[in-house]
């Protein structure tokens, strides 16, 4: 028996030797740490790329007969991604469900070392690493004010409790959305707090240089949605490569 970020239990009966994952990054997670564990994962799992699974649809419409079918002794899903209906279906049908609930750095390694921990697996390297290369980063010089849309038509940004926002505020860009009521609340591009940064990510709306940036005043930072967003392996990359994507530009000096 063992407790998820929920706080419930999840009786898991005998060895873990099928999970099916209806998260990204879950999904990366397990792959990376024991890559035949896992049977089934959503549409949406791209990492790691040669991922051979059945395909079980999405994180908010998941296909419960087919994930049922799998026979899984696990399946891993998230508070915020997955809805609340499915995974009530998935354990009415005897199936286990381990629930992470990610909203800082700190609390994603914990996380992840619980979520796999119910797999049948140890703390694997890549996430030592991924915690070490977070904590190794210098505190921000300057701290910058951003809103950090997720989608058009209509316009929706980050808001309060969430990781994406806890990543920015480690590397000194702090989510001018923070107090909202909602975790991603609608906007209006003309009508936003006082901010010198607007960060679009790729996913999981596609911004790019020729839409998105037009509808703000203030510097874009296009950036990798897996990077700002996941939590799993892409952990160490982001530490290395958002710093940088992030960093206010340089002012020019004449020679």
């Amino acid at each position: 028996m063992v407790v998820d970020d929920l706080g419930l239990p999840v009786s898991v009966a005998g060895p873990v030797r099928r999970v099916v994952s209806i998260v990204p990054s879950l999904t990366e997670a397990v792959a990376a740490t024991a890559p035949g564990l896992l049977v089934g994962a959503t549409d949406w799992c791209t990492h790691p790329a040669d991922l051979d699974v059945r395909r079980v649809r999405g994180t908010k419409n998941p296909d419960v007969d087919a994930i049922v079918a799998l026979a899984p002794d696990l399946v891993v899903a998230n508070q915020e991604e997955n809805r609340l209906p499915d995974l009530d279906a998935l354990r009415a049908a005897g199936v286990p469900v381990h629930v992470t609930d990610v909203q800082t750095l700190d609390g994603a390694f914990a996380s992840l070392t619980r979520m796999l921990a119910a797999c049948g697996l140890t703390r694997p390297s890549w996430l030592d690493e991924a915690e070490a290369a977070w904590r190794a980063l210098p505190e921000p010089a300057v701290r910058r004010r951003a809103v950090v849309p997720i989608w058009r038509r209509p316009w929706m940004a980050v808001g309060r409790d969430t990781f994406t926002g806890a990543v920015l505020a480690r590397l000194g860009v702090d989510n001018v959305l923070a107090d909202a009521d909602e975790r991603y609340p609608r906007i209006d591009p003309a009508d936003l707090p006082p901010h010198d940064l607007v960060v679009l990510p790729d996913e999981p709306y596609l911004f790019t240089p020729d839409d998105g940036p037009e509808a703000f005043t203030a510097p874009s930072a296009l950036v990798s949605g897996r990077l700002l967003t996941w939590y799993g392996p892409s952990l160490t990359e982001a530490a290395r490569t958002l710093p940088a994507a992030l960093a206010p530009p340089r002012a020019f000096s004449a020679p």
